[in-house]
């Protein structure tokens, strides 16, 4: 398996093209906004995730709307969503700031995210549906024989896929606005990790230990899967002590300088 970490292929779609098919369709007027709304958010998410926009990045409203192809108003809710997740910052008369990589917050956030996501786990193999569990006999087999090479953002695109199928699952939708912005740092910190440091080796890492939430999962072996829940969580605790002791801080903040010689090595991707 070889990492591969491009920009991939986005679909623009603009607001007018979103409004005609909404008016054509006769949804309300409410629904269009929320669609929309909802669909700068998961856009917004991508791009934080990926890090093509950078930790630490100062923008405005007009830059992310001009990336994403959505107009002020659903970029704005989906912003002012984000910053409550504190994945960005909104600076009064200053625009936003992307959210740094702060390593030892991200630490106390692991074991967080590791109780919930064991409980959310164990709550959805109790009441898993037969379309579930296909579904998750799918995303399986998406991660066992996938693109060649899978690069790190198809992989973030299955590993949503099931932690959202899990969400739903478990019947807790609560759930769902606690942990995906946990799912969304731990996601952010990973792609810097495979893609700066561990590559190849990290990622099949990683996939093994997915593999085995699933394998639980469908067995239904429930202390399997608090064992292997624990297991990715301390995969992502080393990744987070291996960047601390490894990477060029100009990754985890951009307003760090980057050190001499690593120039070309920064984030690229970055919206000023």
């Amino acid at each position: 398996m070889q990492v591969a970490s491009p920009e991939r292929d986005r679909k623009t779609l603009t607001t007018n093209g979103h409004e005609a098919s909404a008016a054509a369709s006769g949804e309300p007027e409410a629904g269009r906004a929320a669609d929309l709304t909802t669909t700068a958010y998961e856009r917004i998410e991508e791009l934080f995730v990926s890090m093509q926009l950078a930790p630490g990045a100062s923008l405005r409203t007009q830059d992310i709307q001009s990336r994403i192809g959505l107009g002020r108003t659903p970029v704005h809710q989906a912003i002012r969503r984000l910053a409550a997740e504190t994945l960005f910052e909104i600076r009064p008369r200053n625009g936003l700031m992307v959210a740094p990589i702060d390593l030892a917050r991200e630490r106390h956030l692991a074991v967080l995210r590791r109780d919930m996501i064991r409980f959310v786990t164990e709550a959805a193999m109790r009441n898993m549906t037969a379309n579930e569990r296909a579904r998750v006999h799918y995303l399986r087999r998406e991660l066992l024989s996938g693109e060649t090479p899978m690069s790190v953002d198809r992989f973030n695109e299955i590993d949503k896929s099931f932690d959202t199928l899990l969400i739903q699952a478990s019947g807790e939708r609560f759930l769902e606005r606690a942990l995906r912005p946990l799912h969304a740092i731990a996601r952010r910190t990973g792609y810097l990790h495979l893609t700066q440091i561990s590559g190849e080796t990290g990622l099949a890492r990683t996939v093994e230990r997915h593999i085995a939430i699933m394998d639980a999962v469908l067995s239904g072996n429930e202390r399997a899967a608090r064992d292997s829940c624990e297991a990715l969580v301390a995969c992502g605790i080393d990744m987070i002590d291996e960047l601390e002791r490894r990477i060029d801080p100009h990754w985890l903040d951009i307003r760090y300088a980057p050190v001499k010689g690593s120039e070309a090595k920064n984030p690229s991707a970055t919206v000023t």
